[in-house]
């Protein structure tokens, strides 16, 4: 069960539902990308994505992120110049009329020294993250849930919640 809660809940923290990859001998996990992903699959995600960032037509945006193995629903809408994740785009959920706003980036990775992990985001239904924005991995935004601009997302936010700031926190609404 992903954390849609409080961080006391007793329900597993963001951290608790990555996968985890150790990586072996010197230097920090980044520097064996190669052995996390294929160069030649990261070059095909890397020339999709620049296309897709640039391209006006949400039609023809939402056809190439499809090709990278995202989830893209009917109804969402990806802005210009918004970032999927390079390495593993095809863990990226966005649901049925949720908005990614112009230069946000969903992240489903991050290399730490001696290891990195993986995990799946989720944008769900009718939800919005704004201008800016940076979701980490195992991160679900929630149906109608709205992400302020320039909000650094590390946890789960609840359906119909409003968070914003660095990091992001549930914010009350008039």
């Amino acid at each position: 069960m992903k954390r849609l809660d409080g961080p006391h809940s007793g329900v597993p923290r963001r951290h608790d539902t990555l996968d985890r990859h150790p990586t072996p001998g010197g230097g920090n996990s980044l520097s064996h990308w190669p052995d996390a992903r294929h160069p030649l699959r990261v070059a095909y995600n890397y020339a999709l994505i620049v296309l897709a960032r640039h391209c006006p037509s949400l039609t023809v945006k939402n056809w190439l992120y499809r090709r990278l193995g995202m989830t893209v629903e009917a109804g969402a809408t990806v802005g210009l110049e918004a970032t999927p994740d390079v390495f593993w785009p095809d863990l990226v959920t966005v649901r049925a009329d949720a908005i990614v706003g112009y230069d946000a980036t969903l992240l489903c990775h991050e290399f730490l020294q001696d290891e990195y992990r993986t995990g799946e985001v989720e944008i769900g239904e009718r939800a919005m993250v704004g201008a800016g924005a940076i979701v980490l991995p195992g991160v679900t935004v929630g149906a109608d849930a709205q992400v302020a601009a320039n909000s650094l997302v590390t946890e789960d936010v609840p359906e119909g919640t409003t968070v914003a700031g660095v990091p992001a926190e549930p914010i009350e609404r008039d």
